[in-house]
């Protein structure tokens, strides 16, 4: 895959001159912001030779004092996913056509650092060597994730560029797949989205509960506002993390707990990660039909091994998680990505085995309609909904 084009920032131009700049906006109390700084970089440049464009290098300036620096840049490409920098000659990024590198370097590793401390900052995060690593949200929504020496070789940072653009069911799945989705929603069928790391879970979860009926309030719950959902009635959930005491921290547990006391009539998780799914299983298996979550899983059968795993973190026993499951949890909807393209490969619904929790597939991409089909087509008649074609 082809790099990205080169991109000249500040660091090429001179570090000297944005250390002169910042000095000067800091001592006039100005900010990257303020319409004086055109005017201060055409005073700084001068020593410079004339074929730079002092526009742009207005643009790098702020990029470097406010923004994301050399990424910046990066961040604003077209299908932009990820930004990874391994360190200052080592910066990668996603496209949705897997990992490519990119053309874009620091001068060194005091650079990197010092973007990923302005960065965790700028989101009223602390990284230092007290606290080497941080996991924040920027203003802008993307995701940050930077780690420090010496638990890495190099200053790190992860960007997760959260995609704002609003799908439909039409535009993510064939019609007769996108009529399958939207009747598992409007039976309030309980629905886990899996998949791995960037198959999309997070926008199909969203897609699907855009189409949930207009009059139902759906309470979200996320570590990170990410759920992109068309919907006009949501109230959302955020995580807090802690201070720089160590205190005040709220975490999803706590919001499942709150939320339950919010008259929800779909309760949505972004993502099943620990302890919280004890709540929200209970939550499910008491009236809150409907509900909603993602959670990572290679296929829809290694589902029942993941929660029992993310359960013995809450303390439950494996009996204990299976019996919540199967009151809670009725489709399993799988995603896969190949390369650049992420499809459903598989849905699929939960059911006992004898003391166990399996999963049957009712539809595969590559088989058809399948045993589980019968059940899932059950399971929506008995809520008043027509069976689709899909599974007929």
């Amino acid at each position: 895959m082809a790099s990205t084009a080169p991109a000249r920032h500040a660091s090429e131009v001179s570090g000297v001159l944005v250390d002169r700049i910042r000095h000067r906006l800091v001592s006039t109390a100005g900010s990257s912001d303020d319409p004086a700084l055109a005017s201060i970089v055409r005073d700084e440049a001068a020593v410079l030779a004339d074929d730079v464009v002092l526009a742009e290098l207005r643009r790098e300036v702020a990029a470097e004092l406010a923004g994301a620096g050399p990424l910046e840049h990066l961040l604003e490409l077209p299908g932009i996913t990820d930004v990874l920098v391994n360190g200052p000659s080592e910066v990668w990024l996603d496209r949705g056509f897997g990992i490519e590198r990119a053309a874009v370097t620091f001068p060194d590793d005091a650079a990197v650092r010092r973007l990923a401390q302005r960065l965790a900052a700028g989101a009223g995060r602390r990284l230092d060597d007290a606290s080497p690593f941080v996991d924040a949200t920027l203003p802008d929504g993307t995701r940050l994730h930077a780690v420090l020496p010496p638990i890495t070789a190099h200053p790190t940072i992860s960007l997760r560029v959260l995609q704002r653009r609003r799908f439909t069911l039409a535009q993510l799945a064939p019609p007769d797949l996108a009529e399958l989705l939207a009747a598992v929603v409007a039976a309030r069928l309980a629905v886990l989205v899996s998949g791995g790391t960037g198959s999309g879970k997070t926008t199909l979860l969203g897609t699907m509960l855009a189409t949930a009926t207009p009059d139902e309030r759906l309470v979200v719950i996320e570590d990170a506002a990410e759920l992109e959902i068309d919907h006009p009635h949501i109230v959302r959930l955020v995580t807090r993390a802690p201070n720089v005491e160590g205190q005040g921290a709220i975490g999803l547990r706590e919001l499942v707990r709150q939320a339950l006391r919010m008259r929800p009539d779909r309760l949505i998780v972004g993502e099943f990660r620990g302890a919280e799914m004890a709540e929200l299983l209970v939550a499910l298996n008491t009236g809150h039909e409907g509900g909603a979550a993602t959670v990572h899983a290679n296929t829809a059968g290694d589902v029942p091994a993941r929660l029992v795993a993310l359960g013995a973190l809450a303390g439950l026993s494996r009996a204990a998680v299976i019996s919540q499951v199967l009151g809670a949890i009725d489709v399993i909807v799988h995603l896969r990505r190949d390369g650049g393209s992420r499809r459903i490969d598989e849905i699929a619904v939960a059911q006992a085995g004898g003391t166990d929790l399996t999963v049957t597939a009712a539809w595969s991409a590559s088989r058809g309609q399948l045993p589980g089909a019968a059940d899932l087509s059950r399971r929506l008649r008995d809520r008043g909904v027509g069976v689709p074609e899909l599974i007929r």
